[in-house]
């Protein structure tokens, strides 16, 4: 296995008094600290001696359930699930170390104490896919091209990278703007795919293309069926395979991504074996339907497996673009009318449990009443936040009964409309004084989802709200979630152990009117702006959890969402061909270090399980 001296990892240089100390490092963090010393053969979590071979297959997924391009950078098509296995970054994340990561194309990153700026120092056996050397100059191109052609994220994203210069082949200096908070911004770009700058001289960066791209990873695309599956398979020669941070890592020859037209299909699919992996997400499903001969003969085995990470924002989100939605006693009105105690005893068979943080199952989730230095950091803003911030727990949605309309909920829901200036006419709904009826309508693609959906459809219109949901295809789905053409969607964001700059698409107001960004709710509001980066700005661990439940407890009490629900695990289905490292990633579903069992794989066939 190919290190590199120690003297080259782990070197701070002393520079003239009017200048910083620079560190040369193996890896960043946020805080400086890191888990893995400079000469870490692998990480804790994988085996180093897995075997390599096989197929591990999964259920395609993704907002249209099928694709049409191998692009995913760009706004136009819908990308194909697993895309990211074709390409390298500069570092490579560690799954047990909130924010961390470690030379992946570069060798070691270069940052003064004030991390004003980094330079990388690319590895020089870097190749891509065809064989071409990957140098600095194609790691400027790919950040202006993100920057220039690639989806709003990037551009919001990469808003604090200044300049992006060659400094040799194998040295690339970034430069952040002047006052912009740079704790992040090193782990940032280095987070960020390399692309190929002589592939893309002749094929145009900017367009959607089923052609297969040249990639810096150690997969390529073998093959390629639209909106039905797509196969990935390890390059012959991967330069990177011995590298520490891919040790026991994509142990697979091949990955494969099937794509069915409903659940029901899939299901019926995984019962046969077309696809040998796969994470439920439908607790009737899970409760219920795991009964066929597969499981009941040992060979699908079942488990449920702890998730360390922040479980999620699964919610409808209101759109604040809209007028109606203005006013919070509003949204905290129609929010009250999903009843979820009913929900879970009736459709979930108990297995979830109701969210009410942004970050929740994780220690950045708000609690109680403000204290401390979150209470002094929130005093900044007293005048321009509800007082209820500062004299009530962080808010949480209140239990309902286990009758599907909740009487208290409702004559609640009554009142603040009635507040709010939206009052009940003769025909049972609501207008405001410009005599426009309250309506409301949630929007969604998936037929599974009716269930859940249409019981708070009807307890909306008890309130009387005419109050609709639409089923839609996919495709006009990914279309109206990307112009934020709806009055509720439902949606789950992905949160972060250490949140950064990736806060500004979600919740921030650069967000908010940017097609194709995650802002789902249209927050657009100066102290959401100022939280977001004070968070960047953290200097600390501490000082981070602390910011990050104080903006907590400011988006919960803006009502902008209405939260469902989480169960903090995984539940994971799979054919019993796989092997597997004794500890699972603490901060990750760990599959892409589990390994194909040949002798697992031969006893299934020969008892008929597979073919």
């Amino acid at each position: 296995m190919r290190t590199a001296p120690l003297a080259a990892l782990a070197l701070v240089t002393a520079l003239p008094a009017a200048a910083q100390e620079v560190t040369v490092r193996h890896g960043i963090s946020p805080f400086g600290e890191l888990k893995y010393p400079p000469d870490f053969p692998h990480f804790e979590y994988v085996n180093p001696d897995a075997p390599q071979g096989g197929t591990l297959s999964f259920r395609g997924t993704g907002a249209s359930r099928t694709f049409d391009s191998l692009n995913p950078f760009i706004l136009k098509g819908e990308p194909a699930q697993g895309l990211e296995r074709l390409y390298d970054t500069l570092l490579a994340p560690s799954l047990d170390e909130p924010g961390a990561a470690y030379g992946l194309i570069a060798e070691t990153v270069e940052y003064p104490e004030d991390r004003s700026w980094a330079i990388f120092n690319l590895r020089p056996e870097a190749r891509f896919t065809d064989g071409e050397s990957l140098t600095a100059e194609d790691v400027v191109f790919t950040f202006e091209a993100l920057k220039e052609h690639g989806m709003p994220w990037y551009r919001i994203t990469l808003a604090d990278v200044e300049t992006v210069e060659a400094l040799d082949p194998h040295r690339v200096r970034f430069t952040f703007r002047e006052g912009a908070a740079t704790r992040d911004l090193a782990a940032e770009v280095g987070s960020i795919e390399i692309l190929p700058a002589h592939y893309y001289a002749e094929v145009p960066f900017e367009e959607s293309t089923l052609d297969p791209p040249v990639g810096s990873g150690g997969f390529e695309v073998a093959e390629v069926s639209p909106g039905r599956s797509i196969t990935y398979c390890r390059t012959d020669e991967y330069w990177g395979a011995e590298l520490p941070v891919n040790v026991g890592k994509d142990n697979f020859d091949c990955v494969v991504y099937e794509y069915f037209g409903d659940n029901t299909a899939a299901f019926e699919a995984l019962k046969v074996g077309e696809y040998l992996f796969h994470e439920e997400f439908t607790s009737a499903l899970w409760a219920t339907a795991y009964d066929f001969p597969a499981v009941e003969r040992g060979w699908i085995k079942r488990e449920t497996l702890p998730d360390g990470r922040p479980s999620g924002a699964q919610g409808f989100w209101f759109n604040l673009r809209r007028e109606k939605f203005a006013d919070p006693r509003v949204r905290e009105a129609i929010a009250l009318m999903f009843n979820f105690e009913w929900a879970n005893q009736t459709l979930f068979h108990g297995l979830y449990e109701r969210t009410d943080s942004f970050w929740e199952n994780s220690e950045l989730e708000a609690e109680g009443l403000p204290e401390g230095d979150e209470l002094a950091l929130l005093e900044e803003y007293r005048d321009q936040l509800p007082e209820a911030v500062f004299t009530e727990p962080a808010y949480s949605p209140p239990v309902s009964s286990l009758s599907q309309t909740d009487r208290r909920a409702l004559r609640e829901g009554s009142r603040l409309l009635d507040a709010a200036g939206w009052t009940v006419g003769e025909d049972g709904l609501r207008r405001n004084a410009q005599g426009e009826v309250l309506r409301v309508e949630m929007v969604d693609d998936s037929p599974a989802f009716e269930r859940i959906a249409l019981p708070f459809i009807g307890n909306l219109r008890a309130l009387g709200i005419d109050a609709t949901h639409t089923l839609i295809d996919p495709a006009q789905m990914q279309e109206r979630q990307e112009v934020f053409d709806y009055d509720i969607a439902i949606g789950r964001l992905v949160m972060q152990l250490s949140p950064s700059v990736e806060l500004r698409s979600l919740f921030g107001s650069e967000g908010a009117d940017n097609p194709g960004t995650l802002n789902l709710a249209g927050v657009a509001d100066p102290v959401v702006d100022a939280l977001i980066e004070r968070i960047i700005q953290a200097e600390s661990r501490g000082e981070l959890v602390t910011r990050v439940r104080a903006l907590d407890r400011v988006l919960r009490a803006k009502h902008i969402w209405v939260p469902n629900w989480y169960k903090g695990s995984h539940f994971l289905a799979y054919w019993d061909v796989f092997g597997r490292p004794e500890e699972k990633p603490p901060y990750d579903r760990g599959d892409d270090f589990w390994w194909w069992d040949e002798e697992k794989y031969q006893s299934l066939r020969a008892e008929g399980a597979l073919r």
